[in-house]
């Protein structure tokens, strides 16, 4: 592999070929939506006189909704699991609702890049899906076909169901696609997939050597995701 492949800074040369999609993780990829997660978890935790720490949020950082659940129920939340995530997600939508969430610096050019090429491009999240359709609905008109969460798997990231489902959705090969992503799970479950990863940062570190290039998000471009297939 090149050093190209492992990092990249600046533009670097583009293969000549384009990938068949582009599938993006959500939280701390395409928009900082974090910080919304925790404070519905600090609220739902709070009404049981409970308190949801920032080691928490970590912890459960790129993981399944269900370990999620699984804290909040730990730290005394006497609700049902399908009623937790029934409330952060109402908690979250409504958040988002009243203050918006931009996305990340460099993302916007990149997706109006990838729907110039006309290149297809998923969403794929651990969460549920009512947030990622809102950053969806903001993205150039049809970029993004379809939008993976939770519900949609048996088996979350850092298993491959969710990459391998979006690519089937898309009609696509999968190892012809580039995922974007900033989680060590995510990262994991996209090249047990089979697709090639570029990783940007994130609240957890990335392993070194991990994924097929490596960029800041304002250094993202079509021609970064065209580089791992050289």
């Amino acid at each position: 592999m090149t050093d190209q492949r492992r990092s990249v800074s600046g533009s670097p040369a583009p293969s000549t070929a384009l990938p068949e999609a582009v599938l993006f993780d959500h939280d701390g990829t395409l928009v900082d939506t974090e910080p919304v997660w925790a404070r519905a978890k600090e609220e739902v935790a709070a009404e049981f006189d409970a308190v949801w720490t920032e080691q928490d949020t970590l912890a459960c950082l790129g993981q399944p909704m269900s370990m999620t659940v699984d804290r909040l129920r730990e730290l005394g939340v006497r609700l049902s699991p399908e009623e937790i995530v029934r409330r952060l997600a109402a908690t979250g939508q409504q958040v988002v609702a009243q203050e918006g969430i931009g996305f990340l610096p460099g993302i916007e050019p990149l997706l109006r890049e990838v729907a110039a090429a006309g290149i297809p491009a998923a969403i794929v999240t651990n969460a549920t899906t009512e947030i990622a359709r809102v950053t969806a609905s903001r993205a150039p008109e049809g970029l993004f076909r379809t939008v993976i969460g939770d519900e949609d798997v048996q088996q979350p990231k850092p298993d491959p169901q969710p990459y391998l489902l979006a690519a089937e959705r898309l009609g696509v090969d999968i190892t012809r696609c580039v995922v974007v992503e900033d989680s060590p799970s995510g990262v994991a479950a996209a090249h047990a997939a089979g697709a090639r990863v570029v990783v940007v940062p994130g609240m957890q570190p990335v392993p070194d050597g991990a994924g097929d290039a490596r960029a800041e998000h304002e250094q993202l471009s079509l021609a970064t995701l065209r580089s791992v297939f050289a």
